[in-house]
This record gives structure tokens, sequence and C-alpha cells, in this order.
């Protein structure tokens, strides 16, 4: 009788390689989407009163055509100086009267603070890249985060993303807050 040979069963062999390969996906580093971190208001109640009236002086428009060019109150900038411009909207430092008005409020926290009527509206073409899209997104935030560092190192001595205490922060936030609308894209072939 012939003695046969001992093997190695190769059944098994195809699941942990399927295993080894699975692994190795889910380690290894894959591109991942970002997005924009911003929280949408909730929906206004159907009782709730009609929003007032925006002064246009208090109304910064943003608009991006669809050759990625970006118009400011019906000037053509150059993204680079979207940050100061947006800025120097809302602070009003010398209180132009084609720029946000300002107002004084009492804020927990803070104290007496001049806050701006300021709103940013944005509004791009149906045909806008998303690297310009988020380019724009990125300075207009930008110009927030500052002009909230520069109020918090005025009153706390440190920068807003420093500032460890959440009241304090909330505070920050009421006295600056991000008021960004964006409109619906239009399809108007760079025409702006």
């Amino acid at each position: 009788m012939v003695k046969k040979s001992p093997t190695i069963n190769g059944g098994s062999t195809a699941d942990l390689a399927f295993l080894c390969l699975a692994f190795f996906m889910m380690t290894s580093s894959m591109d991942t989407d970002s997005g924009i971190i911003r929280r949408l208001p909730p929906p206004l109640p159907p009782d709730a009163p009609k929003p007032p009236e925006i002064r246009e002086r208090n109304v910064l428009q943003v608009q991006v055509n669809m050759y990625d060019q970006l118009r400011v109150n019906r000037e053509f900038i150059d993204i680079s100086e979207l940050r100061n411009v947006t800025k120097e909207f809302l602070s009003n430092p010398f209180n132009d009267p084609h720029k946000s008005e300002q107002y004084e409020q009492d804020i927990p926290g803070l104290g007496k603070v001049m806050r701006s009527r300021g709103v940013i509206s944005l509004q791009n073409d149906n045909t806008t890249s998303y690297e310009a899209y988020i380019r724009v997104q990125n300075e207009l935030t930008a110009a927030f985060n500052e002009l909230r560092d520069a109020l918090s190192r005025d009153r706390f001595g440190v920068t807003f993303a420093n500032l460890r205490n959440e009241e304090l922060r909330e505070a920050i936030q009421r006295a600056i807050p991000m008021a960004i609308s964006e409109a619906e894209p239009r399809n108007d072939g760079g025409r702006r």
C-alpha cells in the first residue's frame, strides 16, 4: 500500500489572503472627504415673526462666477484680499457709512462691546469650481476667526482657539457671530 504524503489544506489560504487584504485596506491611509464645519440654524416655526429687513450697508455681497472670479460689492478682487476686506467691513473701525453699522451691546462675560450688524451674502455660479468655493469659505471663516482672536486677546490675553472657558468662548461668539448667508447658486455664464 502506497502511503500518501501529508498536504496542507489550501481552502483556508484564500480566506486568509482575503482577511489580510481587508485588514490592510482598513488600516492604510486613504484620502478622506473633508467638508465645511458649519451648523445650520434650525427651521423657523410657522408662527415666528418675520425677520427684520437688513439695510444695504450691512450686507457684503460676495459672488464667485463660473470662471472662479471673485466679486465683492460689484468690484472684482483677488481671493488674497477677501479676508481683510471682510474684517474691515465687519469691524468698521472708522465708522464708514458704506460698511456695516456698529452698536453697543452688554454681553455677559465680556461687558459692553461693539457689535456689527454686518452679514456676508455669498453666491456662487452653478459651475463655480469646488476649489474656488472652498477657498472663499476658508477666507471668510478665517476673517471671523481673526476678529474673534483679536477680541479674545484684548479681553482675556489669549487667542480664541486657546480660550478654555466655554462661557467665555460663547460670549466671544455672541459678540462676533458667523453671519454668512448663502444664496441659491446662479447660472449666469459669468456675466455678473
